[in-house]
């Protein structure tokens, strides 16, 4: 099953007012259908059988080409990351294969739409990408075993962990560089866990140029693993997201570095998943056109 959180808008009776609000959907090929009652996929996750409401699901449908998402689930209780998290990209940044995961959060204002576009700030020009597998979370999980861990998980959707790096690598700690206003674009959907190959490849093309390319089972720490080990030192809700690290090919570890540009498209992609698709636009100066 593949869900989504779709961005609707209506007009007022002058037709002069715009209202913007998001839906839970069920993609049924070429269509997305409405689950009524449901804004979006964290409300959906909350229910005990969120499975079935979803296969019940009979409302207005919309089409897939063009659809305007939102974050598949826009305001999560938590986002948690996972840093050096693939033995490739550990090993293009220098370092050994970690024991423990190293963990960092963001918060809901980071996210973004899957196709939304991504401002550059002027505070930082050295703008990366990072492609990551995300485990939404279906069940609240306190304390759960690694072998149980994966009733928990109510799918996989795709992120692409934009760091600002100037700021990252300014301190030990990289919180700085991944936390920045709407600079995470998670999407388009989540696919349940029967859908998603154990192998499955994970790209990033700046431009159409292939810069990340490898495999989700590259991972060190698997989802189960991650959802064990979190749960252990926090309660996880449903509709919390996971970003579980990203694989190697990110533009700091080039010689020489390569940044993301004005104007540039970057395309983050997971095999039986989906793609995001952001544009990159330089921030727009509070005096511009005055």
């Amino acid at each position: 099953m593949r869900l989504a959180t779709l961005r609707t808008t209506s007009t007022g009776g002058d037709d002069s007012t715009v209202a913007v609000s998001t839906v839970a959907v069920r993609q049924d090929g070429d269509a997305f259908v409405e689950i009524d009652g449901y804004a979006d996929l964290g409300q959906l996750f909350a229910q005990p059988d969120w499975r079935g409401i979803a296969a019940a699901a009979n409302g207005a449908q919309h089409p897939v080409q063009g659809a305007d998402l939102a974050p598949v689930v826009p305001n999560p209780s938590k986002v948690l990351c996972v840093g050096l998290n693939y033995a490739s990209h550990i090993q293009e940044m220098g370092r050994d294969l970690p024991e423990y995961p190293t963990l960092f959060a963001k918060f809901a204002e980071t996210l973004t739409g899957p196709y939304d576009d991504v401002e550059l700030p002027d505070a930082d020009p050295a703008i990366d990408w990072e492609a990551e597998l995300t485990v939404v979370i279906g069940r609240k999980a306190r304390r759960v075993s690694e072998a149980d861990a994966g009733e928990y998980i109510a799918g996989y959707t795709v992120a692409n962990d934009i760091s600002m790096r100037s700021y990252q690598f300014r301190t030990k700690e990289w919180l700085q560089g991944k936390m920045w206003e709407a600079s995470t674009p998670v999407g388009p959907v989540v696919v349940t866990t029967d859908e998603v190959a154990k192998d499955a490849a994970i790209t990033t093309e700046v431009d159409g140029a292939q810069m990340q390319v490898g495999s989700i089972g590259d991972l060190v720490h698997g989802p189960e693993f991650l959802v064990s080990y979190i749960s252990e030192i926090i309660t996880l809700n449903p509709g919390d997201l996971i970003l579980t690290g990203t694989t190697g090919g990110v533009g700091r570890a080039r010689t020489p570095e390569v940044y993301i540009t004005d104007g540039q498209t970057v395309t983050t992609r997971i095999e039986g998943i989906g793609e995001l698709v952001n544009a990159a636009r330089a921030q727009v100066s509070a005096t511009a056109g005055a």
